[in-house]
């Protein structure tokens, strides 16, 4: 069973805005957001339980600090990204046919896109969960609800994947589309093997969930001590693996490690990510427009993946 279709309507960018530096008179470099609304280039859709949905989904870490870098580029997007700026953004990518957001309802997050929606944006929201979300879901009907990557792998690491199973049947009984997220292509393997009432997968490319211990063994004790996250060349081929190997819908996440690839490494990066997942897959990128245009270059990136193939 699902949720309704959200309603769509063609937006304008917000222009306009005055952000606190600008009220006091501080000089502030201006957004590089949406300047130039694009009507040649669109993201291409797909199919995915009733909806037509863009195949490159707007992600929420950048927007309230989640960088998965350095505590200092946190607080930078932290600082950058008001609620001004966070329906900037959103409204930018409804311009360009990004019509999915990559949703986390936690702190500020409701609040933005309430505003968003009053603004006459429309996105259909992926929720992450893992709790009790119910009164959440009332509240946002959203298209599709899933498991959060990181809970997921902790619940496979200590041997607790039935309160995931679990969890998945309670959303079920909301009539929610119902997925599972995690970093670990085995924890898809394995749901796949025992057949779980799961309808789709959001894994992330990088197995980042690595405990200590795993990563000392990987990389032979190399080091002095263990960093926050580690992320390995050699992961994205697995992940990609198992996603081909499903008949389920993916949402492939962090194939830019998380910032750490830019540049013509990003143009391969969103290459091979078109390339190695199926047709009716798309990905999660957030975006930090500070220094440059990243909801138009990504846009156009994917529109000349996918309309060249």
């Amino acid at each position: 069973m699902q949720s309704a279709a959200l309603g769509f309507t063609g937006v304008s960018v917000l222009a306009g805005a005055q952000t606190p530096a600008a009220v006091h008179g501080e000089s502030q470099e201006k957004p590089a957001g949406p300047a130039k609304p694009s009507t040649e280039v669109q993201v291409p859709k797909m199919k995915f339980f009733g909806h037509d949905i863009s195949r490159l989904v707007v992600g929420c870490n950048p927007f309230y600090g989640y960088c998965h870098y350095t505590d200092v580029l946190a607080r930078v997007m932290k600082d950058y990204y008001t609620p001004e700026r966070v329906c900037e953004v959103l409204h930018q990518c409804n311009s360009f046919g990004i019509n999915a957001f990559n949703y986390f309802p936690k702190g500020r997050g409701l609040e933005d896109l309430q505003r968003f929606e009053a603004e006459g944006g429309r996105l259909h929201l992926i929720v992450q969960g893992g709790g009790d979300l119910d009164p959440l879901y009332k509240t946002l009907k959203p298209m599709c609800v899933y498991y959060h990557g990181e809970k997921t792998d902790v619940a496979f690491q200590t041997g607790k994947m039935d309160t995931v199973r679990e969890w998945c049947k309670q959303m079920r009984d909301t009539g929610v589309v119902v997925g599972v997220g995690t970093h670990k292509p085995e924890v898809i393997a394995l749901i796949e093997e025992q057949g779980w009432d799961a309808d789709f997968y959001a894994g992330c490319v990088y197995n980042r969930t690595r405990t200590s211990d795993e990563l000392r063994h990987i990389l032979s004790g190399d080091m002095l001590e263990m960093p926050g996250e580690v992320y390995l060349q050699s992961d994205p081929p697995k992940m990609y693996r198992v996603m081909r190997q499903t008949k389920k819908p993916c949402f492939a996440f962090k194939i830019l490690a998380a910032g750490r690839i830019s540049g013509h490494a990003a143009d391969q990066a969103f290459q091979t990510a078109f390339e190695s997942i199926k047709p009716n897959d798309g990905v999660f990128v957030g975006v930090f427009p500070r220094i440059k245009d990243e909801v138009r270059e990504n846009a156009e990136r994917v529109h000349r993946l996918l309309v060249r193939a």
